[in-house]
């Protein structure tokens, strides 16, 4: 197997790994605990906000056995995120799953509940225990940084629960569309947002749901972000797999499809692994591309062509796309 070239969102190779090696023989009684710790410290491997990102180093380290290159002690007791996976049977009995059939305007004000920071955890076992259960691709700890949500009614009945994670490494479509270079995306990275899961209950069967929720999430998204992590957030992104869904609500929405993904996966494998799909952004400014993109010469000169289409940003989505719309199963 080809060593990767990237894990985790960090630029990987032959020094990397002798690094984690020499670190491993130096320390064969360590726990994974104290070893993914170490590494990320080594690496001086933090968020924007100087917070440790030692699940990402244990990530990567777990990968790195998984594909053969290291061996890891053997793990002393069980994860405290269940090995990424929900506990089955986490919270069902507390949904009212009778049939959600009726007009969005008779369930607006739609309720937006961030459910990842600290505080009761009962929102976010559901919320986690739903998407096991009815998303087509299950549900698994999120690593880093995210945003949970779970939609509700005006009156407070669930609706639908949405996840954000750390944007994909490598995607050539929003790359350039941005306008990234290696070193600008590197560098700006944590400033794009990830929709990693969206979906609407499966009892719940209302027109134009999915594309007001998008809507109302664009509205306060940087908001929470900014109040959870004291960070900008410029953009979203999300991929949509075309043999499951045509992304209506996405477009209804006004999310813009810069492209279509190559196959290779989130952190860039050099041959295809995954679903084409395709890529949608939306930007959450008028300037979002020159947010995360360093000022150019260009930019002091009035003469400079611009792109017309630079400081555009997507309407407020009206969300009537009609009865093709997505609304049960997960996007």
């Amino acid at each position: 197997m080809q060593l990767p070239t990237t894990l985790q969102g960090r630029p990987f190779g032959p020094a990397q790994l002798a690094e984690i090696r020499a670190l491993l023989a130096r320390h064969p009684a360590a726990s994974r605990y104290w070893l993914s710790r170490h590494l990320a410290t080594l690496w001086n491997w933090r968020t924007a906000n100087g917070q440790l990102k030692d699940m990402a180093a244990r990530t990567l380290l777990l990968k790195l056995q998984q594909q053969g290159w290291i061996q890891l002690p053997a793990c002393r007791r069980p994860s405290p995120t269940r090995s990424g996976k929900v506990a089955a049977g986490v919270g069902w009995l507390a949904l009212d799953e009778r049939p959600v059939v009726a007009s969005l305007a008779s369930l607006e004000p739609l309720r937006l509940e961030e459910v990842s920071q600290w505080g009761d955890p009962e929102p976010r076992r559901q919320l986690e225990a739903c998407l096991e259960r009815y998303h087509y691709l299950g549900y698994r700890s999120r690593v880093g940084q995210n945003l949970q949500y779970w939609v509700r009614s005006a009156a407070g009945r669930p609706l639908a629960c949405v996840g954000f994670g750390a944007a994909a490494w490598q995607c050539a479509a929003r790359d350039q569309w941005i306008g990234w270079t290696a070193a600008q995306r590197a560098q700006r990275l944590p400033q794009v947002l990830n929709n990693t899961r969206f979906l609407i209950l499966p009892w719940v069967r209302v027109p134009h749901l999915a594309s007001r929720i998008l809507s109302a999430l664009s509205q306060q998204i940087r908001a929470d972000w900014q109040a959870k992590y004291r960070q900008p957030l410029w953009l979203l992104e999300t991929f949509v797999e075309r043999e499951r869904f045509a992304g209506t609500a996405y477009q209804a929405a006004n999310w813009l499809c810069v492209g279509r993904t190559c196959g290779r996966g989130r952190q860039g494998p050099h041959q295809p692994s995954t679903s084409i799909k395709e890529v949608y952004v939306y930007p959450l400014h008028r300037r979002s591309r020159q947010h995360l993109t360093p000022p150019t010469p260009d930019d002091d000169d009035p003469h400079a062509q611009r792109d017309p289409t630079a400081d555009a940003t997507p309407r407020r989505a009206l969300g009537n796309v009609g009865p093709t719309e997505p609304v049960p199963g997960g996007l």
